[in-house]
């Protein structure tokens, strides 16, 4: 065969593309991403609207079905439900396999704009969210209150120190305690401060607070007082909203200078609150402290989140799209290490979940069984060839043909996840089977008084058909296993490309 007259021929060329083929996998295994399965696109588009206190019979009617009416036009379309809930209703559209997922909410985004002016005026904007099965929060950290030494006087039955080392003694007491924070701070810190620091961290989505409770001014009326002054609720909420806001009135212009003119009357502290006038009656001011007492608190919980039975905060971490999972929770388990030693006293930090771990061991363990059956491979076949000569000889195919693979792996865009694994671990097989079968029949031409050019020419010439006619045979079976349809077809098209990239390498 041609190719293998010019590989006996130039020797140094056959090394040399062997050994680009060694190189560029090598290079390209250090910039594949590693996941736990193929990164498939499920085009699920879904829409979210909410109408605050209509029962399902009236959201069904006056947002469900205008929903589905509108988006109904958009072409690709599978299958199109609904659910009405009671001040909710949730339209799922599902689009062909082929369809891009993106294009696809694209669409559903124009079509529900249009829609939305027939909406009534209490339905609030709908939601359109792409279904994403790698938008599962990937990380998350717990921010916890530590234990707080006591500042209390000397242990019982220990005996007070006297003179300058009590003063000093007193000292170190003092500058070791802290205030443990409260709820609220500790929930400004975390939005504030660590909440930032890890949208910061390359690769991050989203960073949701689960379980705060952020400050809030409470304003709790006096029926008695509101009464015996003549002030309705109304008016108390509508001085409110009027007094704290900023506006801007215009601006001042002369020859020389430009001046922009602006209200600010925002409240700066709780106890301004009490200070704004409602209404004034028979001259006299009647302020809210008089018809309500103005509390600095928490808001009502919205979530909870507990850690070992203890009320915590958690951040819950969402990884951006086509990002390496592994990378972004290296990113935040160093920004987590960069910040403990600013954190504020009284608090810790405790990483809960990792989904980057599963995904190590995983692939670890089809990495180490890939590495395993290649020795047991090279071994085996050492027993029946009884010579390391051509053990080594046969065995250089695994190394050239798997590393040369993630080449192609990288072209195509492929990640190295338990599919692909899987795949390379199914090649060591089927890549030696044929080194053996051609070093066999070399061997038996040298045998036979041949030298090691005219045997290695006429010992692969004479099976060099049947081995091609092999290989071609198992392309044939895996490569449609590439292109299969549906969900199952998405996850096996890297496996069929893989086995047919390394069988042919």
């Amino acid at each position: 065969m041609w190719f293998t007259r010019v590989s006996l021929k130039n020797p140094v060329f056959a090394t040399m593309l062997m050994l680009a083929l060694v190189v560029l996998g090598i290079f390209s295994y250090q910039r594949l991403k590693v996941d736990q399965f193929p990164n498939i696109d499920f085009p699920v588009v879904v829409i979210v609207t909410e109408y605050p206190g209509a029962s399902p019979e009236i959201v069904e009617s006056e947002v469900t079905k205008k929903v589905e009416e509108g988006v109904n036009s958009i072409a690709g379309i599978n299958s199109l439900t609904s659910r009405s809930y009671e001040g909710q209703s949730v339209v799922i559209v599902e689009f062909q396999l082929y369809v891009d997922g993106r294009k696809a909410a694209d669409d559903v985004r124009e079509k529900v704009a249009a829609v939305r002016p027939l909406f009534r005026d209490e339905v609030k904007d709908p939601r359109v969210l792409r279904f994403d099965p790698s938008s599962r929060a990937v990380w998350s950290v717990a921010v916890l209150p530590e234990a707080v030494p006591s500042a209390a006087g000397p242990p019982q039955g220990a005996s007070a120190p006297s003179g300058g080392s009590a003063a000093r003694a007193a000292a170190s007491v003092g500058a070791t305690s802290f205030k443990q924070p409260s709820a609220v701070e500790l929930t400004n810190w975390a939005d504030q401060v660590l909440k930032k620091r890890l949208e910061n961290v390359r690769g991050v989505g989203s960073v949701t607070l689960v379980g705060g409770s952020k400050r809030e001014i409470n304003l709790y009326l006096n029926p008695q007082a509101m009464e015996a002054f003549g002030v309705s609720t109304e008016q108390v909420v509508n001085a409110v909203r009027n007094e704290n806001q900023a506006l801007p009135v215009g601006s001042v212009r002369s020859l020389e200078q430009d001046r922009v003119v602006q209200i600010d009357a925002r409240m700066e502290r709780p106890e301004d609150f009490g200070r704004i006038i409602v209404m004034r009656k028979g001259g006299a001011p009647i302020r809210v402290d008089q018809v309500a007492r103005v509390s600095d608190g928490a808001q009502e919980l919205e979530s909870l989140a507990l850690y070992n039975g203890q009320r915590t905060l958690l951040l819950s971490v969402q990884k951006a799209q086509d990002e390496n999972t592994i990378e972004v929770v290296d990113g935040l388990v160093k920004a987590i290490a960069d910040i403990r030693p600013q954190l504020p006293p009284g608090v810790k930090l405790e990483p809960i979940g990792d989904a980057a771990r599963p995904i190590r061991v995983a692939v670890q363990n089809v990495r180490q069984t890939l590495i395993e059956g290649a020795v047991l491979t090279v071994l085996i076949v050492f027993l029946f060839l009884n010579s390391w000569r051509s053990t080594v000889i046969t065995g250089l195919t695994l190394p050239i043909a798997l590393i040369g693979t993630f080449w192609f792996m990288a072209m195509f865009g492929f990640t190295i996840n338990m599919v692909t694994l899987m795949a390379l671990s199914l090649c060591v097989g089927l890549l030696i089977d044929d080194a053996i079968v051609v070093r066999e029949n070399i061997v038996r031409h040298v045998q036979m008084g041949k030298t090691p050019f005219r045997a290695a020419l006429e010992g692969t010439q004479e099976i060099g058909l049947a081995v091609l006619a092999t290989t071609l045979s198992i392309v044939a079976v895996f490569l449609p296993i590439g292109f299969m349809g549906g969900i199952i077809g998405k996850f096996f098209h890297e496996f069929g490309i893989t086995i047919v990239a390394a069988v042919l390498i």
